[in-house]
């Protein structure tokens, strides 16, 4: 939001004060200032002049020679725009000035001398409108200084939209204004308004609203006999220097008070809008809005309506239809509150946010409707004196928020804050804050003002915060808090993801990532994965974007493809939730899981494998127990292998999968790269329970090995060899089993060491051969037989 100290100072006294350090405080106490700007400063020695002469350039059909009247002599101009005619006032900038910043000189154009230069606005940086020369209509003596005439220099600051969300009352000028004067310590200046009260006696007007919980009140009032069209330059001036372009006056007020007052208001043309109804219709319907689109309107959209046809989305945006123009000598003004979350979602839903539905959103004050209007009716008999007002102010108000009053004392002051602010400063700032204030010795009955009691000033400790900002957060001094201190005990799930964030950061070096809950389908189509169907968003930000993920691993598969030229090895992890359908309660059924995704060009696709089957196993043996455990699975999801895809156990308990990237995706996201991936459910994961470490004596004997190596049949795994032996362990002397070596030609075969030892005595080797036998045995039957 763009906020203009020019405008500020209309409603508090600022002199002497410096305005960038004045900023600084705000920033400080009441919301992040993002930038300063500073208007007009770059045009020096601009007058108004009016031309005497023109005369068409003998070789050019767009270049003019004039003669221009600046008050201290008559200058020559060779320029070149179309509206340029004789007895024209006009801004023009003199040989030695500057326009935008940059510097007029006497300069040959075309043949013949310049010695200055006529300007438009757009040159001036006071609007966006080149099409001609700004015609000044003041009545002022030539000479005198642009700047003397209209509010050029000006002191823009941009506030950071977010940090006001919760402070309604600081979308428009006015309640920026109470900030600074409280700061200060100055008074505010009431708005000067169009008492409502003369006009009692008028006709009262038809407003009717249908929908009492979603539409709280609607003012409205109509005027006639309006003549003027464009608006005073320096309402346009703001308007511009605030992000908005003129249209025409009654369109222009209804900006300026939203600017000023953070109030939308809308101004219908009253040959085409007599009376207002706020309804929702039964059935869907087109609807054509003021920037030329068609909205479908369903069931659930607020519509203003006249005589039961609809001519605006309440809150967001008129209709074509009813829409001010040229012609329009009469306007049907509305100035309305809308409860606040039906705005965001008919917002969301067509995909139309405009500075209105913004201030909506926010649950703005209903007092504020009848003071805008009142506000509105002033700047139009200013701009306009001969407007008549046909009808009083009809005023339709079906819900208002309770008052809300809170008693503090100095002493709760002093415990929040640790320090020591007088009473008399605290009744000071809360007054000076717009709060009514009862003070009975050091006790405080505060009543919140409207303004601040939609959803912001609520209860005692609100105060606080009110109190201290004002004083100043720099001005505390700086000590050490004495409080007692406990240890925070982590839940299961918790520690068990900041050991594997540990884990995989400091000993295999992963990169830690977050990404979006929801699918990005360009992006994935990108990576050759096709759009998946799972629960959907309503509201989504874009089409694309409306899939929530089943799967972790293809945002990091995206990251992966996104950051493939940076280098030609590296790994993504992230745990963050997946959305796996809707549960019985209909709600999503949200799983936190852990993502891991390797990419490398510098190893072949099976180190790679073996690679994060080792980082597997480490995050399995967290929970102690046997650790991670592997068995072949089929595909779940189009981006794995078919073949070369695992489910992961844990304490015999499957916890995820793992697996190489599908060829068809592999091509598409790098195709002379290896990418693996594994995928854990963390609250399977943290489901399980510790075990404790078991610790073995080692045998003092010296121990003994076999190496057994056995031809694979078609399909079979290692897996399928582990039953073999694994009766043995402390049935035997068996210790341990490991594959050594894995060989794979026209036949598998895969080499497996038989550790033994005995706590009593060294073992022999034909101690040890009949259990090896048995293995051999026991594999034969399942047609996995030894090399010979």
């Amino acid at each position: 939001m763009l906020v203009s100290m020019n405008w500020i100072s209309d409603f508090v006294d600022l002199s002497g004060q410096n305005l960038e350090q004045l900023i600084h405080r705000f920033t400080l106490s009441t919301a992040e200032v993002e930038d300063i700007y500073y208007k007009g400063r770059d045009v020096e020695n601009v007058v108004v002049a009016q031309i005497l002469e023109v005369n068409d350039h003998p070789n050019s059909k767009k270049l003019h020679l004039l003669k221009v009247d600046a008050g201290d002599g008559v200058y020559n101009v060779v320029c070149g725009a179309p509206n340029v005619r004789v007895g024209m006032v006009v801004p023009f900038a003199k040989a030695g000035g500057k326009v935008s910043g940059k510097d007029i000189l006497k300069t040959e154009v075309a043949g013949f001398m310049s010695e200055g230069m006529c300007c438009s606005e757009a040159e001036l940086g006071i609007s966006g409108d080149h099409s001609g020369l700004m015609e000044i209509t003041e009545n002022v003596p030539l000479g005198t200084d642009i700047k003397d005439i209209y509010p050029i220099e000006d002191v823009i600051f941009e506030v950071d939209n977010k940090s006001l969300t919760n402070r309604p009352d600081l979308w428009g000028h006015y309640g920026i204004a109470r900030e600074f004067a409280a700061l200060v310590g100055r008074p505010l200046k009431p708005l000067a308004v169009f008492p409502t009260s003369e006009i009692a006696h008028l006709p009262e007007l038809q407003i009717r609203i249908d929908e009492p919980e979603l539409a709280y009140r609607y003012c409205g009032v109509t005027v006639e006999n309006i003549l003027r069209k464009v608006s005073p330059t320096a309402l346009r001036i703001r308007l511009h220097y605030c992000g908005l372009r003129s249209i025409n006056l009654l369109a222009d007020l209804t900006n300026y008070l939203m600017l000023e007052l953070g109030q939308p208001m809308h101004a219908f043309d009253l040959q085409k809008v007599q009376q207002i109804e706020v309804k929702r219709f039964d059935k869907p319907f087109t609807f054509r809005t003021l920037d030329g689109n068609d909205r479908l309107i369903d069931e659930n959209t607020l519509m203003i309506c006249s005589k039961g046809e609809p001519v605006a989305i309440a809150g967001i945006m008129g209709g074509l239809d009813s829409e001010i123009t040229d012609e329009t000598n009469s306007l049907f003004l509305e100035s309305a509150n809308f409860e606040s979350s039906g705005i965001r979602k008919t917002s969301m839903r067509l995909g139309l946010r405009t500075d209105a539905s913004m201030r909506y959103e926010k649950s703005l004050d209903p007092e504020m409707t009848s003071l805008a209007v009142e506000r509105f009716l002033h700047l139009l008999r200013e701009a306009d004196p001969g407007v008549v007002i046909t009808s009083r102010m009809t005023d339709t108000y079906v819900k208002k928020f309770d008052v809300i009053r809170l008693t503090i004392d100095k002493a709760y002051v002093d415990r929040y804050t640790g320090i020591d602010i007088t009473a008399d400063q605290i009744e000071q700032t809360l007054v000076s804050l717009g709060f009514g204030v009862v003070r009975s010795g050091d006790t405080f009955d505060v009543t919140v003002p409207s303004w601040r009691a939609t959803k912001d000033v609520t209860i005692p400790a609100d105060l606080i915060e009110e109190i201290t900002r004002i004083y100043g957060y720099d001005n505390f001094a700086i000590s050490t808090t004495r409080s007692a201190l406990a240890p925070v005990r982590y839940s299961a799930g918790k520690t068990d993801e900041y050991d594997v964030k540990d884990l995989l950061v400091q000993r295999y070096s992963l990169h830690e990532v977050h990404s979006y809950i929801w699918n990005d389908d360009k992006k994935l189509k990108e990576i050759g994965i096709a759009p998946m169907e799972n629960v959907r968003v309503i509201n989504a930000a874009a089409p694309e974007q409306s899939v929530l993920r089943p799967s972790v691993v293809p945002s990091l598969l995206v990251f992966a493809y996104e950051n493939r030229n940076y280098d030609e090895e590296f790994g993504l992890f992230e745990i963050a939730r997946a959305v796996e359908g809707v549960n019985e309660q209909g709600l999503c059924n949200e799983r936190k899981k852990l993502a891991i995704v390797l990419y490398s060009r510098a190893v072949s696709e099976k180190e790679l494998f073996f690679r994060l089957r080792d980082m597997v196993a480490s995050i399995g043996a967290i929970k102690g127990g046997k650790g991670a455990t592997f068995a072949s699975a089929e595909a779940a999801f189009p981006w794995q292998h078919p073949v070369n895809t695992a489910d992961v156990f844990a304490n015999g308990v499957k916890v995820g999968s793992m697996a190489t990237l599908h060829p068809a995706c592999g091509q598409k996201l790098d195709k002379r790269a290896a990418i693996v991936f594994a995928e854990i459910d963390m609250d399977t994961f943290a489901a399980l329970t510790r075990q404790d470490i078991r610790y073995a004596e080692p045998s003092k004997f010296p121990g003994i090995y076999i190496d057994l190596s056995f031809w694979m049949p078609e399909g079979a795994v290692y897996a399928d060899l582990v039953p073999a032996w694994e009766g043995m362990f402390g049935a035997t002397p068996l210790q341990k089993a490991e594959v050594i070596d894995v060989y794979e030609g026209e036949r598998k075969s895969i080499t497996v060491r038989l550790y033994f030892s005995s706590y009593e005595k060294t073992l022999t080797r034909e101690e040890v051969l009949p259990l090896a036998d048995a293995v051999v045995k026991t594999l034969a039957e399942k047609n996995i037989l030894l090399r010979q």
